[in-house]
């Protein structure tokens, strides 16, 4: 027990060296602690006789609960009436960019010679933009308040449940797909069918909601959450459906209950915590010699998607009227990839092929560590891409 108690202070300072690393920078911490992890992980750490944190069931259980918790804030942040008002503007300017980034990727899978399912993981891992990373920069660059924030986060709002019937549909795929058709048609039957229940309870259940955390004491309120979230997420993982897209519904469902504020005021430190740990794990899963194998696809995929994710985030500012200069913005808004990309590889992982089990985590993983960066950096010096691209003219952000 205090060889695991040791393991896991170890696993902590590294979390905590690797945030203020990146808080010094002014970069997103999502890469720093992927690489934290690879770096004091079994396949660097280990291979040098060094020590290391062994990637065991532990870590494992308490990275899916990051999982959960990320996408349980995400589903806080909307609600069925707010879908309904703006439908019409996100539903436009999201199908652009579906329809631009996620055949994309699955054209580049196919060109390298992967499967249809290895290409359509691959189609959704360049697809999805980081809502954590966006969100975040979008405040720390005051951004948030400017009119070009409203299609970011509609296009994020998009992305959002478009990634939930994805994962419901490729979770099938990659674990219940070696019985054939009649196999893979049962486990989205009885994925679509327990996400239809969660929607039908988000729709109708408000009231349930509201008295399940009409506590006041503090440690109640968590515990009670913690009680509805996790316990839906077990279950549908379980049955074959992405825990991540339960956890996101049952968010949506608090999202209405009026305890939004308070969830996100006492949790939040509690999904950081767990968050943080998730993104260790992925690290610690990757072996770094195999990102020599997948040089060749990453540098194909940076550099045909940022510039489309770019393009189509132009496109969905045009949907709402914005000027060039703040369409542009939206674009570049929308480069970052993280969590979802790297839950979308965690998945993969449970795949049974070689490309799903090795390659794609190793991509996914240095993918994100790219495009994180990149968009971050394209977000905090959009005056100079704004100039690059519109030839010297001014890049002032008129409305």
């Amino acid at each position: 027990m205090a060889a695991e108690l040791l393991e896991f202070g170890y696993l902590f300072v590294v979390l905590a060296v690797t945030g203020a690393i990146a808080l010094r920078l002014g970069l997103s911490v999502i890469p720093l602690y992927v690489v934290g992890g690879v770096v004091v992980g079994p396949y660097v750490a280990g291979r040098f006789g060094l020590p290391y944190v062994a990637d065991s069931e532990v870590v494992t259980l308490l990275a899916e609960l990051g999982i959960v918790l990320l996408l349980f804030f995400l589903g806080l942040e909307f609600s069925l009436d707010r879908l309904r008002a703006a439908r019409s503007n996100i539903g436009r300017a999201g199908a652009i960019d579906l329809l631009v980034n996620l055949p994309l990727g699955v054209v580049i899978g196919l060109a390298l010679g992967w499967s249809v399912v290895e290409a359509f993981l691959l189609g959704g891992i360049v697809y999805i933009s980081s809502s954590a990373i966006v969100t975040k920069t979008l405040i720390d660059l005051g951004w948030i308040a400017d009119p070009e924030s409203e299609p970011i986060l509609g296009t994020l709002v998009f992305e959002d449940l478009a990634i939930a019937v994805y994962l419901a549909a490729v979770t099938s795929l990659v674990l219940g797909g070696e019985g054939g058709l009649v196999a893979i048609g049962r486990s989205l039957a009885i994925a679509f069918g327990f996400l239809g229940l969660l929607l039908v309870l988000v729709q109708y259940g408000t009231s349930l909601f509201t008295r399940v955390l009409d506590v006041e004491n503090q440690e109640a309120f968590v515990l009670r959450a913690l009680a509805v979230v996790v316990p839906v997420a077990g279950a549908a993982l379980a049955l074959g459906v992405s825990e991540a897209v339960a956890a996101f519904f049952v968010g949506m469902g608090f999202s209405t209950s009026g305890h939004r504020e308070t969830i996100e005021r006492r949790l939040t430190s509690v999904r950081d915590v767990f968050a943080a740990i998730f993104f260790f794990w992925i690290g610690l899963g990757t072996d770094p010699t195999l990102l020599a194998a997948v040089v060749v696809p990453l540098v194909i995929a940076v550099v045909l998607t940022a510039p489309a994710k770019v393009v189509s985030g132009y496109l969905g500012g045009r949907v709402y009227d914005l000027s060039t200069h703040r369409s542009l913005r939206v674009g570049v808004g929308l480069v970052p990839r993280g969590e979802f990309s790297l839950v979308i590889a965690a998945l993969a992982a449970s795949g049974s092929t070689q490309v799903m089990r090795e390659v794609i985590p190793a991509f996914a993983v240095g993918y994100v560590l790219v495009m994180s960066a990149l968009g971050t950096v394209l977000m905090q010096r959009s005056d100079l891409v704004e100039r690059l691209v519109f030839r010297g003219g001014s890049a002032k952000t008129e409305s």
